[in-house]
């Protein structure tokens, strides 16, 4: 297991980003949250099953991801590097297999960027994704959004 972020070329990269309205606090948490993660992570329609979550570098994350299709799509990662409140991540070991960085930089005090970052060993594998990756990363981000309102005071 690499306990280290690769380094990548774009054309092994899927980057998305988007600015919040949150504090960075508040969105590092909606991550590192298993009680907030859970119901807001994966594309529209997903819904998903926590089956271990080890928050700490060298722990897992094993859930399954229940589709609207009905499919279950088992994911299987390990978090590799914890920035409190500035960076996450971890490498799945589920196909498709990649590291995801995901970075959160405060705009204003009440506005947070993140940056979405997968990483892929070559860019053939990279480029299996690309095609729809980018789309469901936005409704990814837009279900953060929604889990962020509600846990604003």
């Amino acid at each position: 297991m690499a306990t280290e972020i690769i380094s990548t070329t774009p054309d092994r990269e899927i980057v998305s980003s988007r600015i919040v309205n949150a504090r960075r606090d508040m969105v590092y948490t909606a991550w590192a949250d298993p009680e907030h993660l859970k119901n807001w992570w994966g594309p529209a329609g997903f819904t998903n099953t926590f089956h271990e979550f080890d928050f700490r570098p060298g722990g897992k994350w094993r859930f399954m991801m229940h589709g609207p299709d009905k499919g279950n799509y088992p994911n299987e990662c390990e978090f590799i590097k914890i920035e409190k409140p500035a960076l996450i991540a971890w490498k799945r070991f589920s196909k498709p297999i990649f590291q995801m960085v995901v970075m959160f930089e405060e705009v204003t005090a009440g506005k947070t960027k993140i940056i979405f970052k997968m990483l892929f060993d070559s860019a053939e594998e990279c480029n299996k994704l690309k095609a729809f990756v980018p789309e469901k990363n936005e409704e990814n981000f837009d279900r953060l959004e929604n889990e962020l309102r509600k846990m604003s005071p």
